[in-house]
This record gives structure tokens, C-alpha cells and sequence, in this order.
């Protein structure tokens, strides 16, 4: 990973921390005030440096000359947005600071709205260049200096001394903010939380309510965990999905779930749920089963230390966090594992929906058990898939190639510029599926990637396991191979290599009918069909139109 910070004033403390660590290569900048000249110029040293990266941190009142007259301030502002927007790149992703407008003069400012007005124009035009492209982020940079507080931020001495304008306390939030937005970028998000109930999301325990009722209210304690609650609601609407496991007598604690007043938490928030007195480790293996997902996925809170050490010792690829000891401190918990583990970059509407797909996920399961047979079961399910354009969709076709594992022939993993670069191809070719139902919209679940070189290969070829097991994957190989017929080739070559997890699919070209040509040394193995031998499949799915 290599990173540049680019700034309009003096931000070489923050450059300099940044390189203490070793996880990433920082850019050396060439001093401060020319971030736009540097994005410009294709022959600047930033290019040669090949950033995966690029932090834009800018101070809006150094941008326009400490001339506060808004309608002067705003002209600035565009322009300065207009040069930027001609000079981003596809294969970079950006940060870019929103605004917070300090200066010295400020304090003698009658009329308040100004500060308002010009901090808008930045963000207005901030907001707008990131729906329009999908490689913009934003830098809470006001959320930053907010927490610390403004006395605390600028330094008027170190401004005069070097154009310094930040004290070291804002220069190390800020390098930590930034090493934080990183670690987003690169890592595998967390997909589950598992919750407790006694004494984790409300005080005291179900059913015993003449001795100990629980504390759950508007105020005191009960606020404490309502608000906790809140949090977790709040994490849930950004694509995680919620469980809980816990040791109760299941009457009792849904009849709070379901009925107490200052619940936030309602059963439909829960995509899987174990309220019993088995032990939990067998309840975790449970969801993680019915859910299709990895124990690494999850992370599981429980308020028992004991609980807490069993599932640590037996699980150990479950994240099980230490419980605060203070109601107090229950936000701040939540909102630091969720920073830790939970937080994307960007979030897609299957990440908004994916409480909703399992909980219809559960209906269909209900439909397999009582048909007949299998075949009439997936044709119960009255299956559509439609090919949907991956330049609209670039974030979910980025998030099935790099977080698939069981259905994923190569595993080949792409960073957002490598995603784009592929999209750009002429060459190459995205197919990304969409598969609805008589329970719902499962969302964009497949991906295909084709090289259309002198031969037609599929590089990659991974499907969500929320929809494994449906014979998906032969409509999509048909659709697939009728693109490779159409563009005038004989044959289709697709390539499986093995890794710990995708052993389901290890067999998956030869039940699509094609021959094994070769096997490398490092298991990874090629297969060849003639396109000019249409098979007859059966498909359960009705291939629609584009969206």
C-alpha cells in the first residue's frame, strides 16, 4: 500500500508519523501549497510514486486568502473543485477533508452564518464529487478537531514559526485518523455480531423479574443500555448483521424483546437467533452454519467472563471483546469495536438489506423442507436473475471478488484501482448478477471476470454463499458462454485454483461438462468446453433482461 498526503499548508509532523509505521510506503511531498499542481501534472514525482492512495487534508481558509466575503469565498471554492475533479484518476483512491473553518479573525465575526455558509460550499461540492465517483471518500477532519476542541487544534506560534497550523495533539489525531481510514481500506470487515441478553443489552435478568426486574429505561442506568442499544441498531443499519445467543428461557426473554417499552432491539433486527441453555459454543458453530458464514466473521459480546474464556478457548477465530465494567462505558465500547472491526468504506445496498436476505433465507428454507424433491423445490422459488452494469455497481462487484471464499474459483482479490482498470478494459469483460425470488431481493450475489484474448478465459467466477446450492451458477455459465459464442469464439476456458475454503467448488467446471486440460504444479487447474456443443442444462432460474 502506498500512500501520499497532499495539504495547503505545512503538514510534514503528520507525514513523518505516518512513516513510523511499516505496514505502508508514505510519499515524500515536495513542501506544501501545490496539492493541485501535483494531481495535475501526470509527470509530478506523485506518479512516478504510484499511489494506492491519496489524503487531501485542506485548510478552506488558507485556500481563500482569509477573504471571508462568502460570494468571493464560494467563486474560490468551486474553482478550486473544478481543477480537482479534471485531474482525479480511476485507479487512486481519494480522501478528501471536509471543511472547518478557522482563522484568526473569526473571533470578531458578528454575523455567525458566514462560517456556516462557506464550510456548505466546500461541503456541498464535497458531497457531489463523491456520489459522482465511487473512488472519493470523505476525511472527517471537522470530526477530528471537534473531539479534541479547537483550543486544543491550532497553534497561532507554530503558524508564524512554519506554516505549522496544527499543535501535536491535532497532528497525531489526524495521523491516526488517517492510518485508520488505511486499515478500512485493506482489511476483510467483520460480518456478524452476536449478542447476550442478561446483563449485556438491558440490566438484570429475564423471567426473574419479582426479584431482579431489568433496567431498561429513559433514564439513570436503564438510559445507559437503551443508548447502548441504540448504537447497535445504528451499526445494523450500516450492513451488519445482528444474533443474539443467549442462556435464557426463550418465552421470557422474547416477551421483553418483542413487548418492553424501551427495547430498540425488535426480533426483526435479528437475522439468527439461539435463546436457550445449550452451551453457547455449539449455538455460535449453529449460526455461523445457518448463516453460510465463517467463525471469523463473527463477533460475539457477552457481559460473563466465563462465557467470555469458553468461546475464546474453543472458537478462537471468534473476536470476543472485553465487557466494560461501567453502563457508562457501553457506547463507547460499541462504537470502538465497531471502528475495530465492523466499519466499510462504502456501503452498498446489500450491505443495508442483508438482515432482510437471511430472514428470507429462513422462508425458503421452510419452502425446501416441505416440497418433494430439490428440483421442485428451487423451482418453487420462482427464480429470476438479471445482469445489472458493474459500473454502476463497482463497490458490490469489488466486495464479491474480495470477500467470497467457498464459491470462488480463483480468489483472485482486486483493490479498487486493479477493479476499475478490469472495468476499463476493452478486453476484458464484468458479469454481475442480480437474483430475486418469491421471498425477495437476494441482491448482486455473482461475478464473473473474462479475458477475451486470443482465448476466452474466466479469471474469476465467485458467487455469494447466500445463495449457494441453488444451481445458480448453471444460468450463469450459460449466459456467459452464449457472450463468448457471440463474440466469435469456439471455445471457453476456465481456470480453478484450490485454496482452504473453495474446496466446494472444485468439481464445479467438470459438472458444467468441461474437460480438465492441465493441472500446474500448484494445484491450480485448467478446463476447456467447445462452445460449438450447446448442452441441455437444467436451469431453475428465468434469465431476465438488464437492469
Amino acid at each position: 500500500m502506498k500512500v501520499a498526503l497532499l495539504s495547503n499548508i505545512n503538514v510534514d509532523p503528520i507525514i513523518r508519523q505516518l512513516k513510523t509505521n511499516q505496514g505502508y510506503e508514505i510519499y515524500d511531498s515536495q513542501g506544501y501549497g501545490n496539492e493541485l499542481g501535483t494531481i495535475i501534472n501526470k509527470q509530478s514525482p506523485l506518479y512516478s510514486f504510484c499511489p494506492d492512495m491519496v489524503f487531501f487534508i485542506i485548510d478552506v481558509m488558507e485556500l481563500i486568502q482569509h477573504n471571508i466575503d462568502v460570494m468571493v469565498a464560494e467563486k474560490k471554492i468551486d474553482e478550486w473543485f473544478s481543477i480537482l475533479k479534471g485531474a482525479l484518476s480511476d485507479n487512486i483512491v481519494f480522501y478528501l477533508s471536509d471543511a472547518y473553518l478557522y482563522g484568526f479573525e473569526m473571533g470578531v465575526v458578528w454575523d455567525k452564518s458566514v462560517k456556516r455558509a462557506i464550510e456548505s460550499s466546500w461541503n456541498d461540492n464535497l458531497q457531489e464529487l463523491v456520489s459522482k465517483h465511487s473512488n472519493v471518500r470523505i476525511f472527517s477532519y471537522s470530526t477530528v478537531i471537534q473531539h479534541i476542541g479547537e483550543n486544543n487544534a491550532f497553534s497561532n506560534k507554530m503558524w508564524y514559526l512554519g506554516k505549522i497550523l496544527y499543535t501535536s495533539t491535532l497532528q497525531r489525531a489526524l495521523g491516526e485518523e488517517i492510518k485508520q481510514r488505511i486499515a478500512v481500506e485493506t482489511r476483510q470487515a467483520k460480518k456478524v455480531l452476536l449478542l447476550d441478553l442478561d446483563n449485556t443489552i438491558w440490566r438484570g435478568l429475564a423471567g426473574e423479574n419479582d426479584i431482579t426486574p431489568i433496567v431498561l429505561s429513559e433514564d439513570g442506568v436503564g438510559l445507559a443500555y437503551k443508548n447502548f442499544q441504540r448504537v447497535i441498531r445504528q451499526i445494523k443499519q450500516q450492513g451488519v448483521v445482528l444474533g443474539i445467543v443467549s442462556k435464557n428461557n426463550e418465552n421470557d426473554a422474547m416477551k421483553i424483546i418483542e413487548n418492553h417499552p424501551h427495547m430498540v432491539l425488535r426480533p426483526d433486527d435479528f437475522a439468527a437467533i439461539r435463546i436457550n441453555w445449550d452451551n453457547k459454543v455449539g449455538n455460535i458453530i449453529s449460526i455461523s452454519k445457518e448463516l453460510n458464514i465463517g467463525l471469523d466473521s463473527i463477533v460475539f459480546v457477552d457481559d460473563n467472563k466465563a462465557e467470555q474464556a469458553l468461546i475464546k478457548e474453543s472458537l478462537p477465530e471468534v473476536v470476543v471483546p472485553d465487557f466494560p465494567d461501567r453502563p457508562e462505558e457501553l457506547t463507547r465500547f460499541m462504537t470502538e469495536l465497531f471502528l475495530e472491526y465492523f466499519e466499510k468504506s462504502v456501503i452498498t445496498d446489500e450491505d443495508r438489506e442483508k438482515t432482510k436476505q437471511y430472514q428470507a433465507n429462513n422462508e425458503r428454507k421452510k419452502l425446501q423442507e416441505s416440497s418433494v424433491d430439490y428440483d421442485g423445490f428451487l423451482d418453487g422459488l420462482e427464480m429470476k436473475m438479471f445482469r445489472v452494469d458493474p459500473n454502476k455497481n463497482k463497490e458490490r462487484f469489488i466486495q464479491l471478488v474480495n470477500k467470497t471464499n467457498q464459491f470462488n474459483l480463483t480468489t483472485r482479490r482486486l483493490t479498487e484501482p486493479e477493479a476499475i482498470k478490469i472495468l476499463s478494459n476493452p478486453d476484458s469483460e464484468v458479469f454481475l448478477y442480480r437474483v430475486v425470488d418469491k421471498f425477495g431481493d437476494n441482491g448482486i450475489v455473482a461475478a464473473v471476470i473474462v479475458d477475451f484474448g486470443e482465448d476466452a478465459i474466466i479469471t474469476e467466477f465467485t458467487m455469494s454463499c447466500r445463495v449457494m446450492g441453488r444451481k445458480i451458477e448453471e444460468a450463469i455459465i450459460e449466459d456467459v458462454e452464449e457472450s463468448a459464442r457471440n463474440r466469435g469464439y469456439n471455445k471457453l476456458i476456465g481456470v480453478y485454483r484450490p485454496t482452504e475454503k473453495n474446496k466446494p467448488v472444485k468439481e464445479l467446471y467438470s459438472s458444467f461438462g468441461y474437460k480438465k486440460i492441465k493441472t500446474y504444479t500448484d494445484g491450480m487447474t485448467e478446463y476447456s468446453f467447445d462452445l460449438n456443443n450447446i448442452l441441455n442444462r437444467k436451469i431453475h432460474v428465468e434469465k431476465m433482461k438488464g437492469e
